[in-house]
């Protein structure tokens, strides 16, 4: 994801800096800080750091979602992680996020590109109308970011269930086969009653832009849009998933957005604006920067991508 649209002005555009964290993020997330020491002493990552054991990659069970008209229910397609029936104890019921749903929104899809005119039709975001959805970006190397995005989800998705939670994707496999619209993705949401939801994306901005941002709805009440009962705890939200993925990963908060907070705050989109429940983005990494795009790429990267993302989540709805 970028900042393509002329309506929004972006963040200012920063210089990369090497230094410690900005006080702001640590004092949000005190164990940030941490992370950000680790950082700056492997001389900025790279794709050579050791993996944290974490869940294995491997086939979800999916069922149909939406169909392919334009006009589409905006039921989510169910999760299932592998070898449900061996869970015990950890299965979806039991553990410390039992009863807690929580949606997680892969952002684009591989198959938007082959459905120019259903992702491009407009669609009303409150603030104002724009795109159903768009392509996404890629890897110089041709990693997509509809591909990258899903995996992480997955990933993301076992470490959940595993602590009992009920997770629900906006997308998986080829279902639906582009979509679904942004103003669909807040809908799923919504209708499930989410404790939490989160929308993984990766950047699309020129080498040498680097990091992470997590990305907060800001307040909006227009049309069908009214997040103001969703600010304050999605920013907490924002806050934890931003230190947890810092100290997890490695990866710096970026610097060319946020002035080095890793929290960005955006009124343009409207996977954040129709969302009626605590929702944030995360744009873990920049997928045209060399450096970014060879993590971004690696799947012991993305497991640990999803183990920030996990112990945000968990942290907020623990809170």
């Amino acid at each position: 994801m970028s900042y393509p649209d002329p309506e929004f002005e972006s963040p200012e555009r920063r210089s990369a800096r090497r230094g410690p964290l900005p006080v702001a993020l640590a004092a949000l997330v005190p164990g940030a800080l941490l992370g950000w020491m680790m950082y700056e002493a492997v001389g900025g990552g790279g794709s050579g750091v050791s993996p944290r054991a974490g869940v294995p990659a491997s086939a979800f069970s999916r069922t149909s979602a939406a169909a392919s008209s334009p006009v589409r229910s905006a039921s989510a397609p169910s999760f299932a992680s592998p070898g449900d029936d061996a869970k015990g104890a950890a299965g979806a019921g039991s553990g410390p996020l039992a009863g807690k749903v929580i949606v997680i929104d892969p952002g684009h899809n591989q198959g938007n590109f082959q459905h120019p005119a259903e992702i491009n039709r407009q669609v009303d975001i409150g603030t104002n109308w724009k795109e159903c959805d768009a392509i996404g970006t890629s890897t110089k190397a041709g990693y997509t970011e509809a591909d990258f995005t899903l995996d992480v989800a997955h990933r993301l998705g076992t470490l959940l269930e595993r602590q009992g939670a009920t997770v629900k994707l906006t997308r998986d496999g080829d279902a639906p086969p582009w979509g679904p619209c942004v103003t669909e993705r807040a809908q799923i949401g919504n209708e499930a009653h989410a404790d939490a939801a989160i929308s993984i994306h990766a950047d699309d901005s020129a080498e040498g832009d680097r990091g992470f941002h997590v990305i907060l709805p800001g307040t909006v009440h227009a049309g069908a849009a009214d997040t103001r009962p969703i600010v304050g705890p999605s920013r907490d939200l924002g806050a934890r998933v931003a230190g947890f993925f810092l100290r997890e990963t490695r990866e710096p908060p970026s610097n060319y957005v946020g002035e080095g907070t890793g929290l960005v705050t955006r009124t343009d989109l409207g996977g954040l604006n129709l969302s009626t429940v605590p929702k944030v983005f995360i744009e873990c990494g920049n997928m045209r920067d060399s450096k970014d795009s060879a993590l971004l790429a690696h799947g012991a990267w993305r497991q640990k991508a999803a183990q920030g993302l996990f112990e945000g989540i968990a942290d907020f709805l623990n809170r």
